[in-house]
Formats: C-alpha cells, structure tokens, sequence
C-alpha cells in the first residue's frame, strides 16, 4: 500500500481551506438602484449617499443579491448581511 508523504496531505488540505475561506468571504452582487421603484441606476448615482441631489434627482442605494428584470431587481436586500453569498461551506440566511 502507497503512504502520501505528509508535505502533500498538508498541501491538499490549504487548498481546500483557502477555497473554502475564499468562496466564504465573497460579496454579493451589489447593484446601484432606485431605493423606491428598485430601477436599477448608475453607480454614479450611488457614490453620493441616499436622498435627493440639488437637481431633485433620487439618489441611488446599494442593492445586493438578486436578479434584474426589465431594469427593476428583486430577490435582494439593501442590507449586505442579510444576504447569502454562497460559497462551499457557508451558512447564513437568504435574501430580504
């Protein structure tokens, strides 16, 4: 019977940690949208913070998660943490 030598089973076993805390610690998909229609929006609307601009235009909010369907998201959150991110090995709750 063949042994492995232990510098590979050390190895084999910080690749799939690594992957493992890769695939944990990704972001969700963040888009720029429209905080009361859910329009998606430039992300150039978003960089400024939430309310309205001098012009009176809305400004955008993070969304994360989700699908866009005819330019409106849904299946998301606003908020990161309530959304999963998926990934070998996580755990956490889905969109809100």
């Amino acid at each position: 019977m063949r042994r492995l030598r232990s510098s590979t089973v050390v190895l084999g076993g910080m690749g799939v940690l690594a992957a493992t805390i890769t695939a944990c610690g990704s972001e969700p998909d963040r888009r720029c949208v429209d905080p009361l229609t859910r329009e998606e929006l430039p992300s150039y609307r978003c960089e400024s913070g939430g309310g309205s601009d001098d012009d009176g235009t809305t400004r955008g909010a993070y969304y994360y998660g989700g699908s866009v369907r005819d330019k409106r998201v849904t299946g998301g959150s606003f908020d990161r943490t309530a959304v999963d991110s998926g990934g070998f090995g996580c755990s956490g709750t889905g969109g809100g």
